[in-house]
């Protein structure tokens, strides 16, 4: 059961019926269920989300499946039975947001639309994920993150000019949707506050990638299509010096853009006289000196004796510099625990699993995680009895007629 010991939390009484899978849904639905919604995460037999068979495996739980589905309930059934839209129908009337990320028309085939919901639940939010949107030429096709990361020209921007752009290895399409698809649903909640009604938010990849761009689609449409950004390495135009520089351990990355940090960068080199030289003294300057620039800080950064005394000296100085940090290194970062950034869930079939955390921090709620990912079906019975009110036989009548589905294990 869950903890009502501890504080309320934003969204608490607020329920959300999740049709999602992959990433950028459940990321979604993940942060509305911490900050308190009733998640009632929709899946289909006989193998749920496809997050279920995506690795690292812990005693054969998925760790990608568990990060993003904590803190909901999990039904699974069988979506192209009419016995299991009826169900779906029956959840809608009494909950607050539809959340799903198939193709555009899935949703419209099973009567689970939102025209179709929001007549029987006229205050319901209904929020649809996709890569393309519900509208447009490439609505229909299909997609994931890298698809909207190559078309939003994030890749092209990315990486060495002599080389084919690396994948992008967090998921900042998925993530990007997710968090901006919680921003459209609280902000729809709040509107059906002051008019009782709910509406439809469409939510996009590929909108998402694009709205990101903070240089370089404004550079190209101010400049009338005279400049146009490309692969440039490890620096980024603009804001000189501002990038990775190798040293003889490791990397370490500076963010000097003003005129000030490069007065600190120079004092951290010894050098302080080239806070003044013509060439360097404003960004403008630096920016047209690029490469003389990155040169000083990268001759520097090699003749150090190890990463460790460049920070040092860049730290005492001033400078906002870093450590290019392995993995290891990250999950031990003093700071990364002092936010509570990992946190541990006692799983009934994985055990004790330890996992990141979202990064929402509230004065007066706790949204810590409470409850782990469910296993598939595991909450069939205690979401129909209990929030719908069937009864025992209605229950069981659905499961012998293979609408409910559980795994074996649950």
């Amino acid at each position: 059961m869950e903890d009502t010991s501890k504080p309320r939390r934003p969204l608490d009484g607020i329920r959300v019926l999740d049709f999602t899978r992959f990433l950028a849904g459940p990321y979604l639905t993940r942060a509305l269920a911490v900050m308190g919604a009733d998640v009632i995460k929709v899946e289909r037999p006989p193998h749920g989300d496809e997050q279920r068979g995506h690795p690292h495996f812990i005693q054969g739980q998925s760790g990608y499946f568990l990060q993003q589905n904590h803190d909901k309930r999990g039904v699974c059934m069988d979506l192209k039975r009419p016995e299991a839209q009826a169900v779906a129908r029956d959840l809608t009337a009494v909950s607050d947001v539809v959340v799903e990320n198939f193709r555009p028309g899935v949703m419209a085939r099973m009567g689970l639309d939102y025209p179709a919901l929001s007549a029987l639940n006229p205050r319901l939010v209904y929020c649809s994920v996709s890569s393309f949107g519900q509208d447009g030429p490439y609505a229909q096709r299909p997609g994931y993150g890298i698809i909207a990361d190559a078309l939003s020209g994030a890749l092209h921007i990315t990486g060495f000019p002599d080389q084919p752009p690396p994948i992008i290895r967090m998921p900042v399409a998925d993530t990007l949707t997710g968090i901006h698809g919680v921003a459209a649903v609280c902000a729809a909640l709040y509107a059906r506050e002051k008019t009782g009604e709910g509406q439809h938010i469409d939510i996009a990849l590929l909108d998402c990638m694009f709205s990101l761009h903070e240089y370089a689609i404004q550079e190209y449409l101010l400049s009338g299509g005279e400049v146009e950004a490309t692969r440039v390495g490890s620096g980024l135009p603009g804001s000189v010096p501002y990038g990775v520089f190798a040293g003889r351990d490791g990397c370490l990355v500076l963010g000097a853009p003003s005129d000030q940090n490069w007065a600190q960068v120079c004092q951290a080199m010894g050098r302080p006289e080239l806070a003044t030289d013509p060439r360097y003294a404003s960004n403008a300057q630096r920016s047209r000196h690029r490469d003389e620039v990155y040169r000083l800080v990268q001759d520097w950064v090699t003749a150090s004796p190890s990463i460790a005394d460049a920070l040092r000296r860049l730290e005492e100085a001033g400078a906002p510099c870093a450590r290019v940090q392995t993995i290891r290194e990250v999950v031990h970062d003093p700071q990364i625990a002092a936010r509570g950034m990992i946190v541990e869930m006692e799983h009934p079939t994985a055990g004790k699993v330890r996992l990141p955390n979202l990064p929402f921090h509230f004065s007066k709620a706790d949204v810590s995680p409470r409850r782990p990912a469910p296993l598939l079906g595991q909450h069939n019975h205690e979401v129909l009895r209990e929030v719908l009110g069937y009864s025992e036989e209605q229950v069981a009548s659905l499961k012998r007629a293979g609408v409910l589905y559980a795994a074996p294990t649950t």
